[in-house]
């Protein structure tokens, strides 16, 4: 009798996935990330901060210090020591530091939306000139099936149905995501009025960190694309991505149209032909500077003469195929009547939305717009 062979079967062997233990540094850092971020780049201030923190909820020991963690800083090199016009010395963060706030910010912000529902970014229509990314996600009908993974979807099938009685069914297949090598040019708008910390309400914060994860989300997976950020008050001015740690609230008014006309001039610059723009604000506009340099004024409900050139603007937009999308983190019903007209101005689109949901309706809002402009 002839003796069979042993067989010896291979497979994968999962584990449940256990997030390493973060080390003291660590757990501060994220802690001092947005401290930072709230105090607009104070090292002082969020130090300050941080001490009392630590008071109250005990985040140190006699083994691992505050004052350890600053040193740490230093030799990380997070943070340098500076003098101020005053020949006062101090410490200040460093590039390395305004990096990591932003990833944190977009950590923060588009990992939710990769957890949700909303976070779906599947599209039936692939653009031109698609780059590989290595990430998966699972085969949707609609999707291109020149994108199908055959190796990843033959591991799927072994792993689901056995070699014994291998089969491939939908549920095994696998789509390797792409990204679009099209480029669409985004200029984003930021109120600093001073309503925007009015009420006890920090509206400033929240919008930086938007624009600080839109910023790395753009120059890490989208590098074709462009992003510019400009700042309204009583008047307009752009400012850089490295800007926007430091970013406070003024004591000014609410010019929207300025920001409107900045906007426009910077994206005519831009020689790609997707082009939008994004306007996060909380009040109505209430300041234009007229030709003589001189400012007319009116906080006083919306004056006609203001809000008309505001029309006047999201027509020119429209007419130069530049849609403009409004956030307006404010619940007034004479608002929402404004940017429901202004909108209707434009051809574009408005969220009358809170605070809470601000990153990540501006994150899917930046995904649909690329993907719906890249189509036409």
């Amino acid at each position: 009798m002839k003796k069979k062979d042993a067989t010896i079967r291979k497979g994968f062997v999962f584990k449940k996935f256990e997030e390493p233990e973060k080390s003291p540094f660590e757990k501060l850092f994220e802690i001092f990330k947005e401290l930072i971020t709230h105090t607009s780049g104070d090292f002082d201030e969020a130090i300050d901060w941080l001490r009392q923190l630590d008071v109250e909820y005990k985040l140190t020991d006699k083994y691992y210090t505050i004052d350890d963690f600053i040193e740490d800083l230093k030799k990380k090199g997070y943070i340098r020591e500076e003098i101020d016009p005053n020949g006062k010395g101090g410490m200040a963060i460093t590039a390395k530091t305004e990096r990591a706030i932003r990833q944190q910010a977009l950590n923060q912000i588009f990992g939710k939306l990769k957890r949700s529902k909303s976070g779906n970014h599947s599209t039936k229509q692939q653009g031109l000139g698609d780059e590989h990314t290595g990430e998966f996600k699972e085969f949707h009908y609609g999707d291109s099936l020149d994108k199908i993974s055959m190796t990843e979807s033959l591991k799927n099938a072994q792993i689901n149905h056995g070699p014994g009685d291998f089969k491939m069914t939908e549920d095994d297949l696998v789509v390797e995501e792409t990204h679009h090598k099209s480029q669409m040019s985004t200029v984003l708008m930021i109120d600093i009025s001073h309503s925007m910390i009015l009420y006890g309400e920090d509206r400033i914060t929240p919008a930086k960190k938007v624009a600080m994860a839109l910023a790395e989300l753009i120059t890490t997976r989208y590098p074709k694309d462009t992003l510019d950020i400009l700042v309204f008050g009583n008047d307009a001015w752009a400012i850089s991505i490295g800007d926007l740690p430091y970013l406070t609230v003024g004591p000014y008014h609410t010019n929207t149209v300025a920001g409107l006309e900045l906007a426009m001039d910077l994206l005519r610059r831009k020689r790609n032909t997707n082009k939008q723009i994004f306007m996060i604000t909380d009040g109505k506009p209430s300041c234009i500077r007229e030709r003589d340099g001189t400012y007319y004024k009116n906080s006083v409900g919306l004056d006609p003469y203001i809000i008309d050139k505001c029309y006047n603007m999201a027509q020119k937009a429209r007419k130069l195929h530049i849609p403009i999308t409004t956030f307006m983190i404010a619940q007034d019903p004479y608002l929402e009547r404004f940017v429901r007209e202004f909108t209707q101005a434009n051809q574009g689109k408005a969220f009358f939305t809170g605070l809470k949901g601000l990153g990540e309706m501006i994150f899917e809002d930046y995904e649909s717009n690329r993907k719906r402009r890249i189509k036409g």
